[in-house]
C-alpha cells in the first residue's frame, strides 16, 4: 500500500523511439505504482535489443505485455478485464499474438495465469526481466514460459532504462528493490522480495546521463527508500555479516542523497516512498543542506490508532510519528508532508477511526492517498484476521477522511498566496493551451500564462490565486536554477 498510485497513468501504453531494423511489435501497458512504470522502461530496453519496437495499436502487436499491480483488488480486476480484451483481439484479428503478464500479479498468481487465463503465454516476475529473451524463445517454440524467481541480487543497475512516454523533464531512478517491512496488509514483500540496494555509482551515472539529455528533475524510487544501504551488494538483512571494510565504506540513504545533490546541483531531487520507522533525521538534515533537494516527504502512516498500527505490524506508534513530524518541521519549517491512509482495517472501531482523524488534524497534510481496506490474498491480515468492517462503514469513513484532507490541502495551498514560488515547467495545462503547468518543490501543481517560457524552464511565479490543489499565478522571470 505504501506506493503512490497515480490514477491518471493507469493503463498507460508505453511508446519509445523506433529502433531501425526492428521488425517485431511490442504493446506494453502498465498498472500500479511508479516502480511498475519504471520497470516497464527496463523491459522495453531489454526487448529493443531483441528486435521489438513499441506500438500503440493493440491489433498490430506481436507481443502484448501488461505490467501488473497486486496492491488492491481493483487493480487485479482491471488486469483480468484487459486480458479478456487481448483474448478477443487475438481470437478475431491476430491469432499469432503472444501475451505476457509481468510484475507483482505475476509473482503472486504464478502458474495460475497459465492454467486459468488460457490466453497467457508468458508469466514474468519483477526480478526476472533479464530472462525475457530466453522465455520468449520458449514461447516462439509453442511452449508456455514462466520465471517468477525472486532474486537476492537483482537491481537492474546495469540496464539503462528507455524513457517511455517521457516529458523529457522528469524521470524516475530506481535505487532499491523489495521490502523487509512485513506490514500485515501488504503483499509487496511476497511479490518483490527482500530489500536490496543498487550500486550508488550506477545511480549517479544514470542521473548524469539524464542531465546531459536535458532532464531537470529525478525521483529516487523504492518501496522504502530510507532503507537504502549499499555495502557491495546483497540483501540489507545480511549487512550484519558485512566485513569491517564493507561497514566502513557503506552508503546509506542520507549519504546517497548528498552524493546525488552534489553531482548535479541544478537538478531537482525528489524521493519516494519513506517509512516512518526508517526515516532518520540525518536524511532531513541533508535535505535542509541542499537547495536542490525538494522539501517534500511522502510519509505514509496508514492509521492514527496505536491499536490498529500494532495490528498492521507498523513498527512505530502514533506518538513516535507525531514526534517525527515535529522534528521534520523543526529542521525544515516549510516541508510538505503527504500521506497514505487505510480505512476499515479489520477490527477498526469508530474510536480508532477518530484517532486517525485527530492525527490528520494535528499534521494537516498537504495531500494524501486514501483507500478502503481490501483483503490481499497471502498477507498475514488475510490469513489471520476477519475483514469485519462493513463496506458501507468503510465508505462513510473514507468520504469523511477525503473531505477533511481536501480542507487541509486547501489550507496548505492558500499559504502560498501572494508569495513567489519556483516552478519547473512540465507540460501544457490540461484546461488551457495558453498556460503552462508545472510543480513547485513542494509538489504543488502551478499554472500560469506561457509567455516566452518553454518546457524544462525553472520559472519564478507570483501566486495570485489558488484552488484546493493548484496554484495560479504570473511568471516574473527565470529562477537561479535555470
Amino acid at each position: 500500500m505504501e506506493k503512490i498510485i497515480d490514477e491518471n497513468k493507469q493503463g498507460e501504453t508505453l511508446v519509445i523511439e523506433q529502433k531501425e531494423g526492428n521488425k517485431r511489435k511490442l504493446f506494453i501497458e502498465s498498472y500500479g505504482c511508479a516502480m511498475n512504470f519504471s520497470d516497464s522502461e527496463i523491459v522495453a530496453s531489454i526487448l529493443a535489443d531483441q528486435g521489438f519496437n513499441t506500438t500503440q495499436n493493440l491489433e498490430d502487436a506481436d507481443l502484448v505485455l501488461v505490467n501488473t499491480c497486486s496492491i488492491r483488488d481493483k487493480a487485479e480486476q482491471t488486469v483480468r478485464k484487459r486480458l479478456e480484451k487481448y483474448n478477443a483481439v487475438k481470437r478475431d484479428h491476430n491469432p499469432s499474438m503472444k501475451v505476457g503478464v509481468l510484475g507483482c500479479m505475476a509473482e503472486r498468481l504464478k502458474t495460475k495465469f497459465l492454467e486459468e487465463e488460457k490466453i497467457v503465454d508468458l508469466v514474468v516476475g519483477p526480478d526476472a526481466y533479464k530472462d525475457l529473451p530466453n522465455l520468449l524463445a520458449e514461447v516462439d517454440e509453442g511452449h508456455d514460459a514462466i520465471n517468477v524467481i525472486l532474486s537476492k541480487e537483482e537491481t537492474y543497475g546495469d540496464i539503462s532504462p528507455v524513457r517511455l512516454n517521457s516529458n523529457g523533464v522528469t524521470a524516475f531512478v530506481s535505487i532499491t528493490r523489495g521490502c523487509d517491512n512485513m506490514c500485515t496488509f501488504c503483499v509487496v514483500p511476497f511479490t518483490r522480495g527482500r530489500e536490496r540496494s543498487r550500486d550508488p555509482q550506477s545511480i549517479i551515472e544514470e542521473i548524469n546521463d539524464l542531465w546531459s539529455r536535458g532532464y531537470k528533475e529525478v525521483t529516487l524510487l523504492g518501496q522504502n527508500v530510507d532503507s537504502y544501504l549499499w555495502y557491495g551488494g546483497g540483501l540489507k538483512k545480511d549487512f550484519e555479516k558485512a566485513s569491517d571494510l564493507q561497514r566502513a565504506t557503506a552508503v546509506n540513504f542520507s549519504n546517497l542523497l548528498d552524493i546525488c545533490a552534489k553531482a548535479q546541483p541544478k537538478m531537482r531531487i525528489r524521493f519516494s516512498t519513506s517509512n516512518p520507522q526508517d526515516l532518520t533525521m540525518d536524511v532531513v538534515e541533508t535535505m535542509a543542506k541542499h537547495p536542490n533537494i525538494c522539501n517534500h516527504i511522502h510519509l505514509p502512516v496508514q492509521s492514527g490508532s496505536d491499536r490498529i498500527l500494532k495490528e498492521m505490524n507498523r513498527l512505530h506508534t502514533r506518538e513516535e510519528y507525531m514526534q517525527l513530524i515535529d522534528n521534520i518541521k523543526r529542521v525544515i519549517p516549510d516541508c510538505a508532508i503527504s500521506q497514505d491512509m487505510i480505512v476499515g482495517f479489520p477490527t477498526e472501531t469508530e474510536a480508532d477511526f477518530q484517532d486517525t482523524i485527530s492525527l490528520m488534524d494535528y499534521v494537516k497534510y498537504d495531500f494524501g492517498y486514501m483507500f478502503t481496506y481490501s483483503e490481499r490474498p497471502g498477507t498475514l491480515a488475510e490469513r489471520k484476521m476477519e475483514d469485519d468492517v462493513p463496506e458501507e462503514t468503510k465508505k462513510r469513513r473514507l468520504a469523511e477522511m477525503v473531505e477533511l484532507q481536501q480542507k487541509h490541502s486547501g489550507f496548505r495551498t492558500r499559504q502560498n498566496l501572494n508569495t513567489v514560488v519556483e516552478v519547473l515547467i512540465e507540460k501544457e495545462s490540461k484546461k488551457s493551451s495558453e498556460h503552462w503547468s508545472g510543480r513547485t518543490q513542494h509538489s504543488l501543481v502551478t499554472v500560469f500564462p506561457k509567455g516566452n517560457y518553454k518546457i524544462g524552464d525553472f520559472v519564478n511565479v507570483q501566486v495570485t490565486d489558488c484552488t484546493s490543489a493548484t496554484l495560479i499565478g504570473e511568471a516574473i522571470g527565470y529562477s537561479i536554477n535555470n
